[in-house]
């Protein structure tokens, strides 16, 4: 087959172009992220400060976008090419949290890497509420924050360890309960997370969802909180509750509303009406199953280690209660229905 004349001149301009495009670019084409990863996946190549966990990035959302999404001056030259890469800035593209975060008090008292390590970073249904606190003791420490709150709150340092900060210091929406499986360090109290390894440890060949999920079907009953609550097997392994935000404000407020005990200790709010289990994941995020809708508020079959006064019970006390206050009310009312029946009598005796 003869290529005609025109043809040759068509291919040889396109050539062209991709040589242009190619010598355009600074540092040649972008580098891609196993590109970067050959170097900053690896700790004793680059040191800690540039090392990049690979699997936890990939797990990221900046992950599905690739380094270059953010490094757009990092070519396949780099860093031979002795070329600096500039400076990150996200308000590139996170004007809209930059807009809310200048609202609050923590306006220019820090930047977002100071709590967010843009390569490990998730949304908030994809990390603990202790994660979510880990950010805020890297300046407020436990001891401060215990001591500031007990001047007002009640067994502050419980409150501290029960609620994410940002549920209470800021307009955070659609606040949930959500349970960790945890195992415990003494005696009583003190938990801690139980992590991925771990949990695949006790399950087995199973997967760790169905520890408590013995189904399968990716919804977590009352009755199957009950099995996992009473099983000899898993003595060792607690469910602990916290209240997170489902979606999160970056607007850090002292509210006035939080200073009333019934925006959490109120019976039957909604926020106690859904909850979720969040399981870890090998790269550190979570995955959450749903759990029967107000399984928080049953504290006896539910999460024997969840309790908030006001808002938590159980039907079986529910039960024990009402044939209290009947018990109590045969007595006065059996009494004095005999009285009224036997009246006559005793009228005649007189």
């Amino acid at each position: 087959m003869k290529i005609k004349a025109k043809h040759l001149v068509f291919l040889f301009f396109m050539y062209f172009l991709a040589f242009i495009a190619l010598v355009a670019v600074p540092g040649g084409w972008a580098a891609d992220t196993d590109h970067c990863l050959m170097c900053h996946g690896d700790a004793g190549m680059v040191g800690e400060a540039l090392y990049v966990d690979g699997d936890k990035f990939a797990a990221t959302r900046h992950g599905d976008m690739g380094c270059v999404a953010c490094h757009e001056d990092a070519g396949y030259e780099h860093p031979d090419d002795g070329m600096a890469l500039a400076a990150v800035n996200c308000n590139d593209c996170h004007f809209d949290v930059e807009k809310e975060y200048n609202a609050g008090i923590h306006a220019g008292l820090a930047s977002c890497n100071d709590c967010h390590e843009p390569h490990s970073v998730r949304g908030p249904t994809e990390v603990s509420g202790y994660d979510m606190n880990l950010m805020c003791i890297g300046c407020h420490s436990v001891s401060r924050m215990v001591d500031s709150h007990n001047r007002w709150l009640p067994q502050a340092g419980l409150h501290i360890e029960a609620v994410p900060c940002i549920t209470c210091h800021t307009d955070s929406e659609e606040v949930v309960i959500t349970w960790y499986l945890v195992k415990q360090k003494q005696a009583y109290g003190d938990f801690v997370l139980m992590s991925n390894e771990e949990l695949q440890e006790v399950a087995g060949e199973r997967s760790i969802t169905e520890l408590v999920d013995r189904d399968g079907d990716g919804h977590v009953s009352l009755a199957e909180l009950r099995a996992f609550n009473t099983a000899r097997e898993f003595r060792g392994l607690h469910l602990v509750g916290m209240m997170t935000p489902e979606q999160v404000s970056h607007n850090f407020q002292v509210l006035d509303n939080r200073w009333d005990c019934t925006f959490c200790h109120a019976s039957g709010p909604e926020a106690m009406q859904v909850s979720y289990l969040a399981f870890p994941r090998g790269d550190g995020s979570f995955k959450r199953l749903d759990v029967e809708r107000g399984a928080a508020l049953d504290a006896l079959y539910g999460t024997p280690n969840f309790y908030m006064v006001g808002a938590t019970r159980n039907k079986t006390m529910d039960i024990l209660g009402a044939m209290i206050i009947a018990g109590g009310l045969v007595l006065p009312v059996g009494h004095g229905t005999m009285r009224f029946f036997t009246r006559k009598n005793r009228q005649g005796g007189h």
